[in-house]
């Protein structure tokens, strides 16, 4: 049962149920779980999925697959006893989340419904229940392990339980504080990027289709290729200033020039539903000029100085100056990108950015870097200043040294055996019928509970 977790979470990005009503009706029943039914046909699309993805034939799949399904419509009944719901909002916006990623891998929406055989309108109601159950299941999953938590003890024990020769082996890691200054534009060298903006404003406003604008001016790549449309979106996924004039369109109308942290902006409403927003933008992307990175290289100078002769920690210069909001409210400390969730400051050399990596690699703990370029992965430029907090060398996983890695896994596991044990005891007390194609199946050894 400890895979089980794992399966589920494939779940969430199975094929959607592309069959009518009257096809499913004349559709094999795979298996019967309490009041539901499971359709051959959803397994085969799963699996068609699969094979979609490049992976090789390979028919077991399939059992993964009907255990995937069981698991789902055992969360959505449960979830129904404890009345856990999702949101028309929440439906829409994955629905719209996933149909903006195939129409990306399809090449644009006409070829998606080509592909489809159908309009999107009619393919979003097609799939809408399947998202619903799957959402309701993501959900209940969730609400059975949210008290699950790891004291210190159960943490040690978990890591006394480990073979000595089988404990994991850590590379160099260090921890790193930064603070990272951008450019800063004056109003005159803003002026030359607003303007381009309002060009195409005003092209939009005399006639000229904004679809076709956007896919040859916009420098938003994700929404460029799709004439600027961002699908359903709420407040939360806009930044502010964005969201403010997104809201106040009305379906058509056209903004006036807009200014974020990513550029200038116009956009057009498409729809609204309820505290959602259909909006198509272009984007025109500010870039730093050689007067601006003087600027900034200027101040960064100037934090260094101070940093060095101590009239300021790197914490306090980090929260009033860095302009990375994702490090200057916990004292500038970069986490490790491949882990976020954990929020580890631990972050591995060979995981370092290169630029990084350049910087620290002859670095003693506790020192400071003078400011250097730095160009991220997002193309943006700017004078970095880099602390480096802790260097631990190559070496086997200890309590002491490891504790943070060792409490996730431990938690992981709690978490893993929290939902283990519920499917264990909703097995027993659930009608499960499964067809004799499946039950030869080693994932579901001991969940038939039906006489067949």
């Amino acid at each position: 049962m400890r895979k089980t977790l794992g399966i589920l979470t494939g779940l969430l990005f199975f094929t959607f149920v592309q069959v009518s009503a009257q096809k499913k009706s004349l559709d094999k029943v795979a298996a019967v779980v309490g009041s539901s039914i499971i359709l051959q046909s959803e397994i085969e699309l799963q699996y068609a999925q699969y094979l979609a993805q490049g992976n090789p034939a390979n028919p077991e799949v399939k059992c993964s697959i009907l255990q995937s399904l069981l698991s789902q419509k055992i969360l959505g009944q449960q979830a129904i006893i404890d009345s856990v719901t999702v949101t028309d909002d929440q439906i829409d916006g994955e629905i719209e989340r996933r149909l903006r990623a195939m129409t990306g891998r399809a090449g644009g929406p006409e070829r998606l419904e080509e592909f489809l055989g159908r309009s999107l309108i009619q393919y979003k109601d097609e799939i809408r229940p399947d998202i619903k159950e799957m959402l309701v299941a993501q959900k209940m999953q969730a609400k059975i392990t949210e008290n699950v938590a790891v004291t210190p003890l159960e943490i040690k024990r978990y890591f006394d339980a480990i073979p000595k020769d089988s404990l994991p082996f850590f590379n160099t890691e260090v921890e790193i504080a930064e603070i990272f200054l951008t450019p800063k534009l004056n109003k005159q060298e803003k002026e030359v990027f607003h303007d381009k903006a309002e060009v195409l404003r005003l092209r939009i406003k005399n006639g000229e289709d904004f679809a076709t604008l956007a896919r040859l001016y916009s420098q938003d790549p994700g929404s460029a290729r799709e004439g600027g449309d961002l699908g359903f979106m709420d407040r939360t996924s806009l930044v502010k200033e964005f969201a403010a004039t997104a809201f106040k369109l009305k379906p058509g109308e056209l903004s006036q020039v807009i200014e974020t942290e990513f550029g200038f902006h116009v956009m057009q409403l498409v729809e609204r539903r309820g505290e959602q927003v259909n909006v198509r933008h272009i984007l025109i992307k500010t870039e730093p000029t050689p007067a601006s990175l003087e600027r900034a290289k200027a101040h960064a100078d100037s934090i260094y100085q101070q940093l060095i002769d101590k009239k300021i920690d790197f914490a306090a210069a980090a929260s009033l100056h860095s302009d990375n909001n994702d490090t200057k409210y916990n004292g500038g400390m970069m986490l490790n990108a491949e882990n976020v969730q954990s929020r580890t400051t631990y972050i591995p050399t060979d995981k370092l950015d290169p630029q990084v990596f350049l910087a620290v690699d002859t670095m003693k703990v506790g020192s400071i870097s003078k400011p250097f370029l730095f160009t991220g992965a997002d193309g943006k430029s700017g004078y970095r200043i880099l602390s480096l907090k802790s260097k631990t060398g190559p070496h086997r996983a200890s309590l002491e040294q490891d504790y943070p890695k060792i409490k996730e896994v431990a938690f992981e596991d709690k978490n893993n055996r929290t939902i283990s044990e519920w499917f264990e005891k909703r097995r027993k007390i659930t009608y499960i019928k499964i067809d004799t194609e499946y039950q030869t199946c080693p994932e579901l050894s001991g969940w038939t509970t039906a006489k067949n």
